[in-house]
């Protein structure tokens, strides 16, 4: 074989080594950590929610997500650059997804406690809500927190309107998966009460035909929910990004109209456990 031809042949396989090894090197770049990765060059946040919150977070009658938790999730997204893969998980087993890092946020009508902020980070503040007392329309005994004591009451399993249930005394308190199930509960005359999240309580009353039930006596508490990140994840800053966007050029409130009807209430710069 002529010399010009063996350089030839040489030249050409180390041009299409070195071709190869580019390709591979590209692709090994497209995959992240805990469901993170970049699909054209745009960031994806896979992130959890429980769509049984209504009008939070549930599923509408084609099966698609929908709420104000939703809404809100795509909207910050969009105003920050990123783009979400919602998750659907069951409300207590989001914690224990972020701390394995299987997905990288999480918003479900998630209240911010200082418990839960020793586990995971959470945005600044995205809605103010509280707990709320419901009973059957006919019930006159139940008007406000102490006189839940000795009734059976139904809750959320792994809510706050669940540990409040725990300081009733006397109180005998069954847990269920999601809000609607505990309401139903109350609507058959199985428990007294349901204490949870006002907001979720009057719409389920009014959108879940669940009529004969009522809302007592004042707020118990005044929470906040956020959206919750693994410890120290460098998606916080981009969240917290896109909620200080939304807040400031109109998009917050007129979502906020759309699900509630209402001028949305003042909220907290920043959550009150950060550290």
């Amino acid at each position: 074989m002529a010399t010009s031809t063996i350089r030839w042949l040489r030249r050409y396989l180390v041009i299409s080594l070195c071709c190869l090894l580019l390709a591979i090197g590209c692709g090994s770049n497209n995959s992240g950590t805990g469901g993170t990765g970049d699909t054209g060059g745009t960031k994806t946040l896979t992130v959890g929610t429980e769509p049984a919150f209504a009008p939070f977070e549930f599923k509408g009658t084609n099966g698609e997500l929908q709420g104000f938790s939703i809404d809100l999730m795509n909207a910050i997204a969009k105003s920050a650059g990123f783009t979400v893969n919602f998750q659907s998980l069951p409300f207590d087993g989001l914690i224990p997804a972020l701390q394995g890092k299987t997905i990288d946020a999480a918003i479900s009508s998630m209240t911010i406690t200082k418990e839960r902020s020793q586990t995971v980070d959470f945005s600044r503040p995205y809605f103010k809500a509280g707990l709320a007392i419901a009973v059957r329309s006919d019930n006159q005994d139940i008007t406000n927190f102490v006189s839940l004591e000795n009734k059976r009451i139904a809750v959320q399993i792994g809510t706050t309107g669940a540990e409040e249930a725990k300081k009733v005394a006397g109180a005998k308190i069954s847990s269920f998966d999601s809000a609607p199930l505990a309401l139903q509960e109350l609507k058959n005359g199985n428990v007294d009460a349901v204490i949870n999240d006002a907001p979720v309580t009057l719409y389920a009353i009014k959108n879940a035909n669940l009529s004969g039930i009522k809302v007592v006596g004042q707020l118990l508490t005044e929470e906040f929910y956020g959206i919750a990140t693994a410890k120290n994840s460098p998606n916080l800053a981009l969240i917290n990004q896109g909620i200080e966007t939304i807040l400031g050029d109109n998009t917050y409130a007129q979502i906020y109209k759309k699900w509630f009807n209402a001028e949305p209430p003042k909220l907290p710069e920043k959550s009150p456990f950060a550290n």
